[in-house]
């Protein structure tokens, strides 16, 4: 799939960066992902088919698992393993206790047993097993994983980016206002988006950070993305 359904926007929303900005992204080789990766996100996902935008802070802060979509860990392989999540997973405490709120939601695990064990007795054969998998499932329900800021340097930069992509994430914002897709929000990054943006024309959905053990059994969360089925092939 082109982003041509995106390109009037995104053409628009990168007008609006500061033109010095403008020229560190075509110049600079030193942030992740590279200027052919960074709005990856568009690529998969038409604007006619988004329903949610899941916002994320920024890529991850390591190349190999900065793929240009908010949340998809590209370093991540399998998903599972015979012992229950992968070693990967994991390590990757979000992304493990999102597995466990989405195996919750689809009423494969009871929320008081989580474990490695309950996992590892799962039948697998209907699950997806790959961080890729995972992502078109997102896309199938029309959930656009966009970071506020598309890019990294370093963490002592965060903020410089998402403050320098805010023109852009605004633009965009407006643009989708008639289509008003409703605004997936996790954690303290809720409320600073909801200082950095209008948001009043969105409905937003604010959850605590899947880095908290509580969201495996938020029923906000279970509510969201049980009908969406994330982990089904």
């Amino acid at each position: 799939m082109s982003k041509s359904s995106w390109e009037t926007i995104l053409a628009k929303a990168y007008a609006s960066l500061e033109v010095d900005y403008q020229r560190f992204l075509e110049e600079d080789k030193s942030y992740f992902p590279s200027k052919e990766n960074y709005f990856n996100a568009f690529n998969t996902l038409s604007k006619e088919k988004v329903k949610y935008i899941l916002f994320g802070q920024d890529p991850y802060p390591r190349k190999e698992s900065a793929g240009g979509y908010a949340f998809i860990d590209t370093k991540v392989e399998n998903l599972f393993s015979n012992s229950g999540l992968s070693k990967e997973v994991n390590r990757a405490t979000s992304l493990r206790n999102f597995m466990k709120m989405a195996l919750v939601a689809s009423k494969r695990l009871a929320s008081d047993d989580t474990s490695q064990e309950a996992i590892s007795k799962l039948d697998k054969t209907q699950l997806i097993d790959s961080i890729d998998e995972l992502r078109r499932n997102f896309e199938k329900n029309g959930v656009l994983l966009l970071n506020t800021a598309l890019i990294f340097t370093d963490k002592e930069s965060t903020k410089k980016h998402v403050k320098a992509w805010k023109p852009f994430v605004q633009t965009l914002l407006n643009s989708l206002e008639d289509d008003a897709p409703k605004l997936i929000l996790f954690g303290t990054h809720a409320k600073d988006l909801k200082k950095l943006f209008l948001l009043d024309k969105f409905d937003t959905i604010e959850l605590e950070h899947p880095y908290n053990h509580t969201f495996i059994s938020n029923p906000k969360a279970l509510e969201l993305f049980a009908p969406m089925h994330l982990l089904d092939i």
